[in-house]
This record gives structure tokens, sequence and C-alpha cells, in this order.
């Protein structure tokens, strides 16, 4: 394989990690559903390389599991397993809005404040029935945790636990408030504003506690 034949295969790796992502994310590769290359291969019109490297990345993502006699399939989440995520974001995300409220710069702090804007003018908008769920730089999380500088708590908040949220965001039934969570969005921002680490840090963790406790009530009345 040449250098550029290798360099368009990872291209295309790149290219359909991101959309098989969005895929499972949306539910269109619903949770514990067979991974089957050859069906995918035909249905996203890539090759068996590309598509094989992508759901080894998936895999470290942890949005693929693979089991014996069985293959790979989208990952299913218990109850367990999402309180234990919800455990780990509480805590590090509290570090991480710590930090950003020493090391955010003055533009980060101004873009993050307009996309609280943006989010309360969707809020209203909507009368309070749904909440933009941004992704990626135009996600209020995300944003707060590039914005620390912490490469090893950006690894290991969104390589995987920040994708595996997402996926419950969308397949969630819960009784969430979006207009409770956007005024706990601009308190954090205020004090990531003037710079008052401490509590940023506290009231990150409350905002993700009670989150989580939405969110098993929400399992509860599910399996209930």
């Amino acid at each position: 394989m040449t250098s550029t034949e290798s360099t368009t295969r990872l291209t295309q790796a790149s290219e359909v990690t991101e959309v098989l992502v969005q895929d499972i994310i949306r539910g269109q590769l619903p949770e514990g559903s067979r991974i089957s290359e050859p069906e995918l291969s035909r249905r996203y019109g890539v090759g068996r390389g590309p598509l094989r490297e992508a759901i080894l990345r998936l895999e470290g993502m942890g949005l693929v599991v693979r089991a014996p006699h069985v293959g790979a399939r989208v990952v299913t989440l218990t109850r367990q397993e999402l309180s234990e995520i919800f455990s780990i974001r509480e805590a590090l995300e509290g570090i991480a809005a710590r930090e950003a409220a020493i090391n955010m710069t003055n533009e980060a702090l101004v873009d993050l404040g307009q996309l609280i804007e943006s989010h309360a003018r969707y809020v209203e908008a909507h009368n309070g029935e749904a909440y933009m769920d941004q992704e990626g730089d135009y996600d209020f999380h995300y944003q707060i945790i590039k914005a620390s500088g912490n490469k090893r708590l950006i690894r290991a908040l969104c390589d995987e636990l920040y994708h595996l949220v997402r996926i419950y965001r969308h397949s969630s039934k819960s009784s969430a408030r979006p207009e409770q969570a956007l005024i706990e969005h601009q308190m954090i921002y205020k004090a990531l504003k003037d710079r008052d680490g401490e509590l940023a840090e506290i009231l990150m963790r409350r905002h993700i506690a009670r989150a989580r406790r939405e969110i098993e009530a929400a399992i509860e009345q599910q399996h209930g």
C-alpha cells in the first residue's frame, strides 16, 4: 500500500467513524444491534478496510463491544453503567469547570456566553419542551471541558463518556427540565466569568448530580 493509499484509507476511516457515531447516537444503529461489516459496507458505500478501522475506533470509544460467539454489537447501557458514567462525569467535569475558570480565554468566555444565549432563545421558542442537543464545540459541557486545558481530562471525558451520554440523551424519556438546566448553565457561566473555580466546580457537580437523578428516575419508570 502506498503512502497516498494509506492516507486515503485513514481519511475514509475517519469519515465513516463520524457517520457511525452519529447513527449510533440517533438510534439509527440501535443499542445492542449487531455490527455486520458487509451490510454496513453497502449502507455507507465504503470499503471493508476503512470500515474495520472505524469499528475499532468505535470500540475504543466504548460505543461498540465484542462478545465471544456473538461478534461486535452496539453497546447497550444498563442502569448501573449509566450511574457509573454520571458518577465519573460529576467528579471529572467538576474539576474541568474549576480549571476552566483559571485557564479559559476571554474569547472562549464570549463564545460560551453566546451559546447560552442561543440556548435561551431556543428554550423560549419551544416553550421549554426541548433543549438544544448540540455537539462538539457547540455543546456547553464540551466547551468547558476543552477550555480546562487538561489533556487527560479532555481525553477521558470527550473520547468516550461524552458519546455514551449523548446516546442516552437521544434515547431517554426522562422528564428533563430544560429551563432548570439553562438556569444552572447560566450560574456556572457566571462563576467562570468571575474566575471562581471553587464555585464553578460546586455548581457543575450539582448540575450533573441532578441530571443523574433524573436519569435514574426515568429508568425506574421505564422498567418499573
